[in-house]
């Protein structure tokens, strides 16, 4: 917007800012239809023409990445945040900033000279506004899916105390690059926090062992043992025993169990209890 156009823009949003203010809030309420309360809408919107004043009123063309624009940036990567945050959709979000477009339309005179060549510009720089508001509601959902996504990780990744010194993980589901590490990081930091000098990886809810699964199962027994706690692998059936021949898959020196069940009792075994079978009397 060249410097003639926005000093009309400065002039426009000064002498008719409560019928803008008004217009505009209207507008955007009909695209969210009724999703926010009518006073917070007003805030918001309130928020982004004091800071889209105090960027015109500024001597030069009116350009986002101007200095000018530092607070109008800020305000529209807060709104574009807190939509993001509270299940807006992009499209709601950007029709809270092209909804100036009917507002400055609503004001203008048409019969006044230069009224289109004004509203085309603002218009076009409109366009940046929502196209900057859609970039940084991207930036803030992949962020949340991101987060979420490591959250639901460690939900699926437990590592639960079976006795005094023996831990367990059990895997359910694909066990992937990704996941894996949180299986390492997690166990590894228990093995810290308990002391216990053995862990059971429980590979029962594993559907398939492939290379690329032992690969990660053998990288977790290693870093455990470089802690000091030896790892015992259970839940091997029979057909995960037999893709673990066919690949030539080598598990070495670690003991592999059918249950967890065995690997507790050979755990409790190797920490010296004693465990003995006693008969149940029935009546």
């Amino acid at each position: 917007m060249d410097i003639g156009t926005t000093t009309q823009f400065a002039g426009l949003l000064r002498d008719h800012r409560d019928e803008l203010l008004k217009r505009w809030t209207a507008n955007a309420g009909t695209g969210l239809r009724g999703r926010l309360a009518e006073a917070e809408l007003a805030r918001q919107i309130r928020e982004l023409y004091d800071a889209l004043r105090g960027t015109v009123v500024t001597e030069g063309e009116l350009t986002l990445d101007s200095p000018a624009a530092v607070e109008l940036r800020a305000v529209l990567g807060e709104l574009s945040r807190q939509r993001a945050l509270h299940g807006f959709t992009a499209t709601e979000t950007a029709i809270s900033v092209f909804a100036l477009k009917e507002a400055v339309l609503g004001v203008l005179d048409a019969g006044e000279s230069g009224s289109l060549r004004l509203f085309v510009a603002v218009s076009q720089f409109v366009d940046e506004l929502g196209l900057f508001t859609f970039e940084a509601y991207s930036r803030t959902r992949e962020a949340l899916i991101a987060e979420q996504a490591e959250q639901l990780l460690e939900l699926s990744t437990p590592v639960v105390k079976l006795w005094d010194g023996v831990v367990a993980v059990p895997l359910v589901g694909t066990l992937d690059s990704a996941r894996a590490q949180v299986v390492m990081e997690r166990l590894l930091q228990t093995l810290v926090d308990t002391g216990s000098p053995y862990a059971i990886i429980d590979i029962t809810g594993v559907p398939a062992v492939d290379t690329q699964v032992a690969q990660h199962i053998l990288k977790t027994v290693v870093a455990a043992r470089l802690m000091g706690a030896d790892c015992v692998i259970s839940g091997i059936r029979p057909q995960i025993a037999q893709t673990i021949v066919a690949l030539g898959i080598e598990f070495g020196d670690i003991v592999t169990k059918a249950s967890l069940a065995d690997a507790l009792m050979h755990t409790l075994r190797a920490g010296g209890f004693e465990l003995n079978r006693r008969a149940v009397r029935r009546d």
